[in-house]
């Protein structure tokens, strides 16, 4: 796949990830992807798995929503800087609503295979920022 549609399976992706869509993200995750996060012991697969990340961080935010800001592509790799924002509505790592909000820059190298699917995707931390935001550290 070229940079360019790398790019534009990005742009697609930020819709994903704000609709939650499962056709979506099985056009654009690959079935065999694993990711690994704070949120489960085992990986995550698929486009499933990567949304399940998506659903449990609307279960504590359910207005959250990420919005690409910039993004630079070479070889196989696209890096995205994301403004994520949201309000603390739920319970979220056991930690009662605040009804805080927050707004975090975060980043995420995506790494996609020959057939221009993602098999990787490689965040910074960007969770300090949201528990700052709501209280939970200083």
């Amino acid at each position: 796949m070229t940079l360019e549609q790398n790019k534009q399976s990005m742009k697609k992706f930020e819709t994903m990830i704000n609709t939650a869509d499962l056709n979506l993200a099985n056009e654009l995750i690959s079935p065999n992807a694993k990711f690994y996060t704070p949120v489960s012991t085992e990986p995550l697969v698929g486009g499933e798995g990567y949304l399940s990340v998506v659903h449990f961080l609307r279960s504590g935010f359910s207005d959250v929503k990420w919005k690409l800001e910039e993004m630079v592509a070479e070889r196989n790799i696209v890096a995205v800087t994301w403004t994520c924002s949201g309000t603390h509505d739920g319970e979220f790592f056991g930690i009662k609503p605040t009804g805080k909000s927050f707004s975090a820059c975060v980043m995420n190298f995506y790494y996609f295979d020959e057939e221009g699917k993602i098999v990787n995707d490689v965040a910074a931390e960007g969770m300090i920022a949201i528990l700052r935001a709501i209280g939970v550290c200083p």
